[in-house]
């Protein structure tokens, strides 16, 4: 355990966080405070780091996928990646002795676009394969990158056997995939510590507002930003972490279910995991995060999709004087788990066993903004999953 969560070390987001920097598209995302909202729902602070600004393309993913192929390049040489920024890994030089290889990568969308935005810039070819329900939106989203993309009719876990087989048969062919596995674990950690240049980020904004958080929640897929997130809090308040709450959607909640069964073993959920958090609809938990996660994690909630719809229409609609954020479903699930805890009698016990309060300083990730505009609309204008309160499963706590 102790081994990942030192890999999730200050050092280490330092040194992607330097990476990030020197590419010409870098700047910090917005942490954004919502006071008034705060105020509404009882807590004294809360605050949202907007993913929806990184590099132009509207989703926190590209932060593991660029930093990946970086560190892969800079091992093929036998460099450091502090060796390789974005002016050398751009260079006629670098194309000399490295030569082309083929990243490929499974996704239902805003880790496939991270991917293959970078293999782009960096000169570098990609293959993307999609998971079955996945809009044109975001397959298009991707086919601007260069990248040869199909949707297939496989679910997500699928997709990642069948990207790892084809780069397996391919010559300079690399899996670079958000989710690790025994035996497949290098190329995922250095995922999530490209992760962790959002979370190092995040840390020196709510240093400069004089805010220390006592409540992160974050919301998991695979795990592997939970797992960034989580494991970059840990060592970075050692003696007293802030309460971390790991949520999932409930068609997926494979993080939720291993956490439940309390011997530390992991749980796959399989099928066709139905849930509008596309992001989110992931089955078997990646094994180097799990490791965080489970001695770590305070708690894990399983949210149903009217959770994530009304974090996204909260966000959308502020409260007068606090600004709008646009996050999209697989972004929002965390503001309205939060918004519910705070608002409603029968999670009274979750809200008590969370220590939430008027003392409490909360921090969000808004993963992604509008990454799926249609859907996007059909959620914030047409009231998609309004009305339809599914109860949420119950609390799991570390």
């Amino acid at each position: 355990d102790d081994q990942q969560v030192a890999n999730m070390s200050l050092e280490e987001m330092s040194k992607a966080n330097n990476f990030h920097k020197s590419f010409p598209q870098y700047s910090v995302t917005p942490l954004t405070g919502l006071p008034h909202l705060a105020e509404y729902l009882g807590l004294k602070k809360l605050y949202v780091k907007d993913e929806s600004y990184r590099f132009g393309l509207n989703a926190f993913k590209v932060l593991g996928g660029s930093y990946a192929i970086a560190r892969y390049m800079a091992q093929q040489l036998g460099k450091d990646v502090s060796e390789v920024p974005y002016d050398v890994l751009t260079s006629e030089k670098l194309k000399e002795d490295f030569g082309q290889a083929t990243f490929f990568t499974a996704t239902d969308g805003n880790h496939g676009r991270g991917v293959a935005w970078a293999a782009n810039k960096l000169g570098q070819k990609c293959v993307v394969r999609m998971p079955k329900g996945t809009t044109q939106t975001r397959l298009n989203n991707i086919a601007k990158e260069n990248a040869t993309v199909t949707i297939e009719n496989l679910n997500y876990d699928e997709c990642v056997r069948m990207a790892a087989k084809e780069a397996a048969e391919t010559e300079h062919g690399i899996m670079v995939q958000d989710t690790a596995w025994e035996g497949y674990e290098e190329i995922p950690t250095w995922i999530m510590q490209g992760y962790g240049t959002l979370a190092l980020e995040a840390d020196h904004q709510l240093e400069e507002d004089n805010c220390r958080p006592t409540h992160i929640f974050i919301q998991a897929g695979v795990g592997s930003l939970a797992g960034a997130v989580v494991g970059y809090f840990a060592n970075r308040f050692k003696e007293n972490p802030p309460i971390m709450t790991v949520v999932e959607a409930k068609a997926a909640d494979c993080l939720f279910r291993s956490a439940s069964k309390g011997d530390g073993s992991r749980v796959d959920v399989t099928g066709d995991m139905l849930t509008i958090m596309a992001g989110l609809a992931c089955g078997e938990p990646n094994t180097v995060s799990w490791d965080i996660l489970r001695n770590h994690a305070d708690a894990f909630v399983s949210c149903p999709d009217w959770v994530s719809a009304n974090g996204t229409r909260i966000y959308s609609s502020p409260m007068k004087g606090d600004e709008r954020v646009i996050s999209g479903e697989s972004g929002s699930v965390t503001m309205g788990l939060v918004a519910a805890i705070m608002t409603k009698p029968e999670l009274k016990e979750l809200k008590e066993a969370l220590k939430l309060d008027e003392n409490s300083q909360v921090l969000l990730v808004s993963s992604e903004g509008d990454t799926d505009p249609d859907r996007y609309r059909e959620i914030v204008w047409e009231g998609l999953c309004g009305t339809d309160k599914e109860p949420f499963a119950d609390l799991q706590e570390n």
